[in-house]
């Protein structure tokens, strides 16, 4: 069952896994840190919920095998090394790296939540990873005691690079995490830069948020009778009264002549992440029946933009293709007494995206102390965000060529 699910997982993804982690997956057994879940779905291709709140929300999970693949793969963890994994959910991933660090090797995993942690330190005392050191307590604090560290792996959404990572990282060493922003989130290797810290590589994925110091609260704002639209805001940005009843008006519409199929346009929300009111908006699909509203551009969501009265999302509509295989245009809606205005800004940059991107272009981000970090005019950025601890400089530069960001005028690096 091991070596189906990870032959399917290369014909989705078309091409082999590294032959590392290859190995590592076909000798851990996936079962054993699912224990409740049914062989099918232990090793199917989806992730395994494992722990919900009273509302029923996921809290922890066994990641998808593909998004566990991935990550691994970024990490490029060799036999020796010294990794610590902040979210230790069910063990698996710590099971992993303790067959890729080999016995010479040593793996530190912390758990927040108290009751996961000690789920998984059963589970891996089950399989027998006796060199896995289970935690209890805040990932972001990391665990000075066992460092430093050749990798560290961040298996929850995180809202910045904790201090401690970057203390507890070696010279050579590379983090690997979720990085949140702007509501976005890609897995990002960074390795040290100077005083910062630059990708490797970046991919996009999604993973339940970080718990403890390091947690950042999403805002859902519910708008409409159902409701309707449902906006969520990431970064604690404020919400006016006013855009409350925002979906009063006239639907406004703006198109482009974008048409792809299924509207697949990737990496377009890094481009429409530099606008101000930069959000999320789940589309409410019996509102798009009764007509009150426009369908989402993606079947998960559309991205979109809000000001103190309006709001505007991208939808799209079929000109052509199949059931199998629409092809769709891409436009954005609006709704407000500036929903124009909104679906404009939001069509103008996706044209940006399709300029730009049609040249070919490679994504990378920076993580700079904050006062050291260049402005988006000094970095040539697609934006700038600035956290608690660093600012993330997001840059996409032509394929295949490389820049260097320099910080501002009288830091040293």
């Amino acid at each position: 069952m091991r070596s189906g699910m990870l032959d399917r997982l290369a014909e989705m993804r078309g091409y082999p896994l590294a032959d590392d982690v290859t190995s590592a997956m076909t000798v851990v057994p996936r079962h054993l840190f699912v224990p409740e879940a049914p062989l099918s779905e232990a090793y199917g291709l989806g992730a395994v919920v494992t722990h919900r709140d009273e509302q029923g929300v996921p809290t922890s999970s066994a990641s998808a095998p593909g998004t566990v693949a991935g990550m691994l793969e970024q990490a490029q963890v060799r036999p020796g090394h010294r990794v610590l994994e902040v979210g230790a959910g069910t063990g698996y991933n710590a099971a992993l790296l303790a067959q890729l660090v080999g016995p010479s090797g040593s793996v530190t995993t912390i758990e927040y939540d108290a009751d996961v942690a000690e789920a998984a330190r059963a589970h891996l005392a089950a399989y027998g990873a006796d060199q896995v050191r289970v935690v209890t307590g805040d990932g972001t604090q990391g665990s000075a005691e066992d460092g430093p560290f050749d990798r560290i792996l961040v298996t929850a959404g995180a809202w910045d690079v904790a201090p401690a990572w970057v203390e507890q990282l070696a010279p050579d060493g590379r983090v690997v995490l979720p990085l949140r922003l702007r509501g976005l989130t890609r897995v990002v290797a960074f390795e040290r830069d100077g005083a910062g810290l630059r990708s490797v590589s970046v991919v996009e994925d999604g993973f339940i948020p970080m718990k403890g110091i390091g947690a950042m609260p999403e805002q859902n704002v519910p708008l409409g009778p159902g409701p309707d639209l449902t906006l969520r805001i990431d970064d604690a940005q404020p919400v006016a009264p006013g855009l409350l009843q925002a979906l009063g008006s006239e639907t406004a519409l703006e198109w482009t002549d974008l048409v792809a199929p299924w509207a697949w346009t990737p990496e377009q929300d890094l481009w429409l992440a530099a606008l101000p009111g930069y959000c999320r908006v789940f589309v409410n699909a019996e509102a798009v029946t009764a007509g009150r509203v426009l369908r989402a551009k993606d079947p998960w969501g559309a991205w979109g933009v809000y000001s103190d009265s309006s709001l505007a999302y991208l939808t799209a509509q079929q000109v052509g293709g199949t059931d199998d295989m629409p092809m769709l245009q891409v436009g954005a809606c609006g709704f407000g007494p500036d929903g124009t205005t909104l679906a404009r800004l939001l069509t103008d940059r996706v044209r940006v995206w399709q300029e730009q991107a049609a040249r070919g272009v490679d994504v990378t981000i920076a993580a700079w102390p904050l006062t050291s970090a260049p402005s988006p005019e000094e970095a040539g950025a697609l934006f700038v965000v600035d956290k608690v601890d660093h600012a993330f400089v997001v840059t996409a530069i032509p394929a295949t060529t490389s820049v260097e960001v320099q910080p501002r005028a009288g830091e040293a690096v």
